[in-house]
């Protein structure tokens, strides 16, 4: 891909800062923005491939995005576990989110993780006049964390994670090499539950739920843009329940909801524009995170419409082939993300093979529009079986 002109690599910014499809909150709609939102993609099939759900799913190697907390239950005593997402691949075939996961269950109690997500836009070319040669320039995001889960009985478990944030998105001025990548760290804490198997009439059951608060940390800020930027901190809930029918089939079913601990776009001036100056919306990240339950400007209901929610499934026939659906919905007036997805998964001995597919309900489309996304997991070691 090939952008000839500064002013379109900033329309590529606006569209990697509302990543997940939205409004620009500049027209009059509070939609609320972050710094490094690659952060929230999906990074791996089986969440995606039942709505963006993986907070109180069952573990899996990917569980590090999601709920750290999910590894101290997890089956096998290790696993390795890569991912590869196209974006915008309508447009384009250079921007891609890449992610590479590891965990290792230390012992009946405890299990560590860490991952790696890098997200590639492609290649630039800036040019000051036509006749200019152009340069070329590579700008990405990445980041690196790691984890420690620890069951505090035997059906909950909580976890913590330290995460690397790098952001390269400058823009040289006049072609020079004068400005810098913002950088910053952030932290998670997390918890899961899972019951015991509960016998009812017709089947066998398990009970799932989960929270995590990803991404506590300080903004980022961009040399060029003058600003502090907030992390995209989220506040993730979800409850689920595991229908065992037989030795044979099993139907996961999920729900999450999620709110960003960041505050809301002000229009104080009441002129269809942000104002960055109100007081509230210029405060340390800390602080963000208690305001963001109680400074949209429409009150309560506005802060409803900061929920999203999603809904998903999944079946297993002899923990061999899995089937997955979801939906996600967000309202249309902070950012209008709704979308259905479906996936399939297949696991042989000690591999597992995950795709998911993704379609927007909503007149805005998603970036991940007609995107497959593959997952490869590989199983090693002793399996872990709950009591």
């Amino acid at each position: 891909m090939k952008k000839i002109l500064i002013p379109l690599i900033l329309c590529l910014l606006a569209v990697k800062v509302n990543a997940q499809g939205g409004a620009d909150p500049t027209q009059g709609q509070r939609v609320i923005t972050t710094a490094v939102p690659f952060m929230l993609i999906a990074g791996d099939p089986r969440a995606a491939g039942m709505g963006d759900i993986g907070v109180a799913t069952s573990p899996d190697a990917f569980s590090q995005q999601w709920n750290p907390a999910k590894f101290a239950f997890a089956t096998s005593k290790q696993a390795v576990g890569v991912t590869y997402t196209p974006y915008l691949s309508k447009l384009v075939n250079d921007i891609f989110l890449g992610n590479l996961t590891y965990y290792n269950r230390l012992n009946e109690r405890s299990a560590i993780g860490s991952s790696f997500r890098y997200f590639n836009t492609g290649e630039i070319e800036l040019r000051q006049t036509a006749d200019d040669p152009g340069r070329i320039v590579k700008p990405n995001e990445l980041m690196f964390d790691v984890s420690y889960s620890l069951k505090l009985s035997d059906r909950f478990s909580m976890g913590v994670a330290g995460r690397y944030i790098r952001s390269d998105l400058k823009i040289p001025s006049e072609f020079s090499d004068d400005s810098n990548a913002a950088s910053t760290f952030a932290v998670d804490i997390a918890g899961y539950y899972q019951s015991e198997e509960i016998a009812y009439d017709e089947f066998n059951g398990r009970w799932r739920a989960g929270f995590n608060i990803s991404n506590i940390g300080p903004k980022l800020k961009y040399d060029e843009l003058g600003q502090e930027n907030s992390l995209p901190t989220n506040l993730a809930l979800g409850g689920g329940f595991d229908f065992i029918l037989d030795q044979y089939n099993t139907i996961g079913v999920t729900a999450a909801f999620n709110k960003l601990l960041v505050p809301t776009p002000s229009d104080s001036n009441e002129d269809g524009k942000i104002n960055r100056e109100d007081d509230y919306y210029n405060q340390n990240f800390f602080g963000g995170i208690f305001s963001s339950f109680g400074d949209a400007p429409g009150g309560f209901s506005e802060e409803l419409k900061e929920i999203t929610w999603a809904l998903g499934a999944e079946y297993w026939y002899q923990d061999v082939f899995a089937l997955r659906a979801g939906y996600f919905n967000e309202s249309e007036e902070k950012g209008s993300r709704k979308f259905a997805s479906f996936g399939a998964g297949f696991r042989y001995t000690s591999i597992n093979i995950d795709v998911s597919y993704l379609f927007s309900t909503a007149k805005i489309q998603s970036p991940l529009e007609g995107t497959l996304r593959f997952g490869l997991t590989f199983n090693f070691g002793d399996s872990f079986v709950e009591n």
